[in-house]
């Protein structure tokens, strides 16, 4: 999957919570959203403290469905339940864990939740 179909499935598929996503797909968007935020931090800066708050606000919550989605259906396609998401809820070990989660490589076959993404 390119950048550009990764960046459009992920906000096609706002808040599909339901089916899987490709490594692909998942780091792709992963990429679109540091570059947003880095994009947001420059723009905050010009404008000034009071607009940089509330643009990194909106940008934020406008980004949260989308990404918390991705993760749950990447945590799908190697077979977990999107509940391992909130892992990286404790501190240090849950997050090394979800991000050893999402790199590994998703299972070929059919499971439970779906077809596998090209």
């Amino acid at each position: 999957m390119t950048f550009q179909e990764a960046i459009k499935t992920c906000l096609n598929k706002y808040a599909d919570f339901n089916g899987r996503a490709s490594r692909s797909e998942f780091w792709w968007f992963v990429l679109f959203t540091v570059i947003v935020g880095f994009v947001i931090g420059i723009i905050g800066a010009i404008i000034g403290k009071t607009g940089s708050t509330i643009l990194s606000g909106l940008v934020s919550l406008a980004l949260l469905l989308p990404s918390l989605a991705v993760a749950v259906r990447r945590l799908h396609d190697v077979d977990k339940s999107g509940w391992w998401v909130f892992i990286s809820l404790i501190p240090v070990i849950g997050g090394i864990w979800l991000l050893v989660l999402e790199l590994t490589a998703g299972n070929p076959a059919p499971n439970a939740y779906g077809e596998p993404q090209n």
